[in-house]
């Protein structure tokens, strides 16, 4: 498949004017000093406060929407471990259409029943099978639309108006930290971002469990990792797919890993300090 091309900026507000009552405007609000490293100010963009619990709605009801009637009469279909999965489902019963979704057998049982709560049909595979239809883009053998949770211009655009939305509310922000799974949240944040304020740093972030973009910027190509198993489901891929690579060093600015239980600690805090 060809290299994915950074999204305008233009596209980007398109994407925004499409979501205006889809997605909400999610808030940010600032973490405590004494959880922030010393000398800094740090902000939290609450994307868990979305209808789904996830950014994922914005990606995929840009790419639904810009698909049109007529290329989703026989339904959707997207291969996820959850949350793409719901960002989808939750989009086809908004707009009337079946949605099927290929999924992890390791996927957590709580977003497989959310997924069902939203209409959407759970395929279960293997995780290599599973894997290969996000490589192969699609499984020929599934009626409906594609819609590749990753590498899509339309799905990197939708998630780009998060970039939109944090600017005009933190616009003094010289860094941004982007969890990373497979790079279209990252790519989308930074193609806004740095179109508006050249000047911003976007990072992102991997679990020690499963980073190979830190591994594939360490050796200037895409590279595969062995993945460990852990609670963090949402991020930590075998590699860095194909298709995103060319956008990805051009965007992301670095790439910071953290430990598991790092994350335990932050979490903890979040819900006892912040209630999040």
């Amino acid at each position: 498949m060809r290299p994915i091309e950074r999204p305008p900026l233009g596209a980007i507000r398109e994407a925004a004017e499409r979501l205006e009552g889809v997605a909400l405007r999610t808030p940010v609000v600032a973490l405590d000093d004494d959880l922030a490293p010393e000398g800094a100010r740090v902000f939290l963009k609450l994307e868990n406060l979305q209808p789904i619990g996830s950014f994922k709605l914005r990606g995929a009801g840009n790419a639904m929407a810009l698909a049109g009637p007529e290329a989703l009469a026989e339904g959707v279909y997207t291969a996820s471990a959850g949350n793409m999965a719901q960002g989808v489902a939750w989009n086809a019963r908004r707009m009337g259409v079946p949605c099927r979704v290929v999924v992890p057998d390791t996927a957590p049982a709580t977003k497989l029943e959310a997924l069902r709560r939203l209409g959407g049909e759970a395929l279960p595979r293997p995780f290599d099978d599973w894997w290969r239809v996000l490589v192969e883009h699609g499984d020929p053998s599934l009626p409906g639309l594609f819609i590749h949770p990753v590498a899509d211009p339309a799905v990197i655009a939708g998630n780009g108006t998060i970039g939109l939305e944090l600017l005009e509310q933190v616009p003094e922000v010289d860094t941004v930290l982007v969890p990373y799974g497979g790079g279209g949240l990252a790519c989308g944040i930074a193609a806004a971002v740095q179109a508006l304020k050249p000047g911003v740093r976007v990072l992102a972030v991997e679990v020690e469990t499963a980073a190979p973009l830190t591994a594939s910027l360490a050796a200037g190509r895409p590279v595969t990792v062995e993945r460990r198993a852990s609670f963090v489901d949402g991020i930590g891929g075998r590699g860095v797919l194909e298709p995103m690579w060319p956008l990805v060093r051009e965007l992301i600015d670095g790439a910071v890993v953290v430990s598991v239980e790092a994350i335990v600690e932050a979490m903890r805090a979040l819900v006892v300090r912040r209630r999040v």
